[in-house]
């Protein structure tokens, strides 16, 4: 069987750096949560400052089961500005998908996302030869599916009924993935929405 790993991957770029999550980030991340409120938002699930080390602490014991493979994405200047993970990991297909993913919205604008995800694919299909990698967000979640669309990921349909979010409300979830097979002209498109110049829709 295919392990995926290791869990203290670590992946760089020009814009963006992913580090093994640890407690030693929390600080860092309960500010930029607490600066911008972003627990606030009701489709989707950023930890509180307040919520911040025992969400540390629970991506961690999933790190050590062998299903997530968590991040702090760190700016071009080594400033923490959220999180993202390698999760659900099917070690046998293999097949992830990314998500548990925040980033404060100073970082949103320009190229960091971007890469990020770009940074992940790649070792996701290059690294450990995926099938596929998926991405999963609220249906409501606007903002995140055009993101995620932008990348290049098909909508595989909507889980509905999916799941119960922690204020009980039910979630409708979009599951979208990019495939093996996709991932050169994936690969393609985000270089090319990396390196275009004077835009700010990265």
């Amino acid at each position: 069987m295919t392990r995926l790993g290791p869990v203290d991957l670590h992946l760089s770029g020009s814009h963006v750096c992913l580090v093994p999550l640890d407690h030693s980030h929390a600080r860092a991340l309960a500010q930029v949560s607490a600066a911008h409120r972003m627990h606030l938002l009701w489709y989707t699930a950023v930890p509180s400052a307040d919520g911040m080390e025992a969400e540390i602490s629970r991506r961690l014991a999933l790190r050590d089961a062998g299903t997530m493979i968590p991040f702090t994405v760190l700016d071009a200047s080594g400033a923490a500005v959220g999180m993202t993970t390698y999760m659900n990991i099917d070690h046998t297909g293999p097949r992830v998908e990314i998500g548990s993913t925040w980033i404060g919205p100073d970082a949103q604008r320009g190229p960091l996302n971007t890469q990020a995800k770009r940074l992940l694919l790649c070792h996701a299909f290059e690294a450990w030869s995926c099938l596929a990698v998926e991405f999963r967000t609220h249906r409501l979640n606007l903002q995140s599916r055009r993101a995620i669309e932008r990348l290049g990921a098909q909508l595989d349909g909507i889980l509905r009924a999916h799941m119960r979010t922690a204020d009980g409300n039910v979630r409708d979830t979009a599951v979208y993935s990019i495939t093996a097979n996709d991932w050169p002209t994936v690969r393609t498109h985000l270089d090319w929405l990396i390196e275009k110049p004077n835009d700010q829709s990265r």
